[in-house]
């Protein structure tokens, strides 16, 4: 029985070779795993873990290669949220590193400015980056190598080049028209004003010295030292409104994760401003509907999981804010007796088009997302993004990054929780996650904007209902639905037609996708067993990337 779970994640239901429906097989190994959506990145951080570095030094690594290999999706000028699980402690800990708006940022200032909702791009879309001072705690408390030597691959790329891989210049090709803004950005990341194409090799010598910067003189450099001067610069010419206090007097926060339980397993969100919330309230709705019934490709269970995102996401829409800044009906929305009176609106044989928010009771992109765990079984669950592809547009000269645009998700309705204020941080969809039972636990996050929270339930799902392996449960098809309200939602083409009939006739308004859609967000996961101390990974094949696991002791650096 002690290996009832193991055996369940580590098999998918038995099948004859001609019949496997699954496109990669996950990693094993002994040692440590890395899984991001490049290669290389993937590479770097296997590489750290055999240096001796922990978890958390191969994840920041990792990052750090992806701001140079996929610049549209990550960079220092972004957020970053994390979820780390302590193998000695048994301790799991989330960080809070998404910035606030300017303190001088507010409604009747983007208004007097002539402004009549938030910008989506542009210098005033753009809040305090926190992705350093993340990297700054995570490596703090659980780092092992030195700082400077986690930069190491980042640098040598930006300096040295890398091939341009398919997926990432297909969404580097999306953002030519933002990367005109500037005559910077033009000249950074466009060639004679086109993209590059897949193989061309790409080199970024100012990014190369921001790197340089910051591995040799710390965090600082880029919240008081020269980085924060350059950014501050760009920001007063183009008429911003970041001060070196928005900069300066920044922190990220270590937070407790808020959790579910779904058919005996244990799932870890992010508490708000992110939107795990209704990825777990979405789960507490699936609980009590028999899902796990049902095949993966019954009409009936896509049904319940697409009419449960409708109901989650509403109120994800009108509850979600900065806690710090507006009442959250957290306990409320997390109650197994609130999803249960949620999913009496269900019809089984109707989609419901216009599901209204319901009542808690209060109680007391462009985005990367990776996992990596070490030997020991420790395991960081780390995203990172800039938002929008490229973010707002806005390259800090001479430095080769860009700043996001996380303003841009602010409402400009006073009185909203999620309402643009001083020193606020906006909603956030980027979210890590974490699940566990028994002697197993899994860190995975799936990307793509609103996208994630409804991902995270369906591949919690498949493992649960459907007794998925953890690459099946990853790359299996998928729904998404990126707005609030309607009968329209988007589906992958590998979900069988007569599934997609019974939908129709449901009154689903279905948008058929390619097979691996970049709708649906690529993914990554590390899992262990504790007992057996056998490490796992999967790897979607929605991105470029893959799960590479750290080098036998014989091809270590000597």
């Amino acid at each position: 029985m002690k290996q009832l779970v193991l055996t369940l994640l580590l098999t998918a239901i038995p099948m004859q070779p001609q019949q496997r429906t699954q496109a990669r097989s996950m990693v094993l190994s002994r040692n440590g795993i890395v899984a991001t959506s490049q290669t290389l990145a993937s590479q770097a951080g296997a590489m750290i873990l055999a240096r001796g570095g922990s978890a958390i030094d191969a994840a920041i690594a990792a990052n750090a290669v992806l701001t140079v290999v996929e610049p549209m999706s990550c960079g220092v000028g972004g957020d970053l949220f994390a979820i780390y699980y302590d193998a000695k402690t048994g301790k799991i800990s989330g960080l809070n590193s998404s910035g606030p708006a300017p303190a001088a940022m507010t409604i009747a200032k983007l208004k007097s400015l002539g402004n009549y909702s938030m910008p989506q791009d542009g210098i005033h879309s753009v809040t305090v980056p926190g992705c350093v001072d993340g990297w700054r705690k995570l490596h703090q408390r659980y780092g092992r190598l030195p700082w400077r030597e986690i930069f190491q691959p980042a640098r040598y790329y930006a300096r040295e080049g890398f091939p341009l891989t398919e997926i990432i210049q297909d969404h580097w090709r999306n953002s030519v028209s933002k990367l005109n803004f500037s005559e910077y950005t033009r000249k950074t990341f466009l060639r004679d004003g086109r993209v590059p194409d897949v193989g061309d090799i790409i080199k970024n010598a100012d990014l190369a010295k921001t790197l340089d910067t910051l591995a040799e003189q710390g965090p600082d450099a880029f919240y008081k030292g020269p980085l924060a001067q350059s950014i501050l610069a760009t920001s007063k010419k183009l008429g911003g409104l970041l001060t070196a206090a928005d900069l300066a007097e920044y922190s990220a926060e270590w937070v407790d994760t808020i959790q579910t339980t779904y058919r005996g397993w244990t799932v870890h969100e992010l508490p708000p401003n992110s939107q795990g919330v209704a990825a777990l309230e979405m789960l507490n709705i699936l609980e009590t509907l028999p899902v796990n019934e049902y095949s993966h490709d019954s009409a009936l269970a896509w049904h319940y999981k697409i009419e449960a995102q409708k109901l989650a996401y509403r109120d994800l829409q009108k509850y979600l804010g900065d806690p710090r800044h507006a009442t959250i009906p957290l306990a409320g929305l997390l109650s197994k007796s609130y999803a249960a009176e949620r999913a009496k609106l269900l019809d089984s044989e109707k989609a419901n088009c216009d599901f209204n928010p319901g009542q808690p009771l209060p109680g007391a992109g462009d985005t990367i997302y990776l996992a990596a765990i070490d030997r020991e079984g420790n395991i960081a669950s780390l995203i990172q993004s800039v938002y929008l592809s490229f973010g707002s547009g806005v390259g800090v000269e001479g430095h080769g990054f860009h700043l996001h645009n996380r303003a841009g998700l602010f409402e400009f309705e006073e009185g909203h929780p999620n309402a643009l204020a001083p020193k606020k941080r906006p909603f956030h969809t980027i979210i890590p996650a974490l699940m566990e039972k028994g002697s197993v636990r899994l860190g995975f996050g799936i990307m793509g904007g609103l996208n994630q929270a409804q991902a995270h339930a369906q591949f919690v799902s498949n493992i649960v209902d459907h007794g998925m392996n953890i690459q099946l449960a990853l790359e299996a098809p998928r729904f998404t639905k990126l707005n609030f309200g309607g009968c329209d939602v988007m589906i992958e083409n590998r979900v069988p037609v007569t599934t997609r009939e019974a939908l129709t006739a449901k009154g689903h308004r279905l948008e058929v996708q390619g097979d691996f859609s970049g709708w649906m967000g690529g993914g990554q996961v590390v899992m262990r067993d504790y007992e057996s101390k056998i490490n796992s990974a999967a790897s979607s094949p929605r991105k470029d990337g893959a799960a590479i696991p750290e080098p036998d002791p014989y091809f270590r650096p000597r």
